[in-house]
């Protein structure tokens, strides 16, 4: 797997980064959530002035900022791009195909109703949990490994007298 690298960055309003990619693609990045979790370590970037600071480093490995203690790398901005791109009707289609659950597994899988899951698949809004599960469990596998139940043929055994 190649790593991604960055070719331009710009620092825009709202801790988001314009990033342009060396295989010329583009993202903008929402980096609140990073910055919130990481305790008062990057606290200083949710200052305007350092902020804008921001710069390509390590020849499109990261994004530096200020002095250069404050960074992220390409992979991670990589992945939360990713993760905050738009999850779609198509995308769900998709990732029911390459996983070949039926229409009950994948909403027994997911915890929702198997009407839910129709609606989904009919173009009904996503809901946001949905669509960080079905992403995680396509980069996670021990997800699905951990979580899923294939359905068994047949009629359930009756109950004994």
């Amino acid at each position: 797997m190649d790593l991604p690298r960055i070719k331009t960055v710009t620092a825009a309003q709202n801790t988001t980064l314009h990033i342009e990619w060396q295989d010329g693609g583009h993202s903008s990045v929402q980096l609140i959530g990073w910055i919130a979790t990481s305790g008062n370590m990057l606290t200083p970037l949710t200052k305007a002035d350092i902020w804008a600071t921001a710069k390509v480093a390590d020849y499109g490995a990261t994004v530096e900022w200020a002095d250069g203690d404050l960074a992220i790398d390409a992979y991670h901005l990589s992945q939360i791009a990713d993760d905050q791109r738009d999850f779609g009707t198509d995308d769900l289609r998709l990732w029911q195909e390459t996983t070949g659950l039926s229409n009950n597994e994948a909403a027994d899988f997911l915890g929702v109703s198997l009407r839910t899951w129709k609606n989904y698949r009919a173009g009904a809004p996503i809901n946001n949990a949905v669509k960080m599960l079905l992403r995680a469990s396509v980069r996670d596998p021990l997800l699905m490994h951990a979580h899923y139940r294939p359905r068994q043929a047949g009629r359930p055994p009756s109950a004994a007298a």
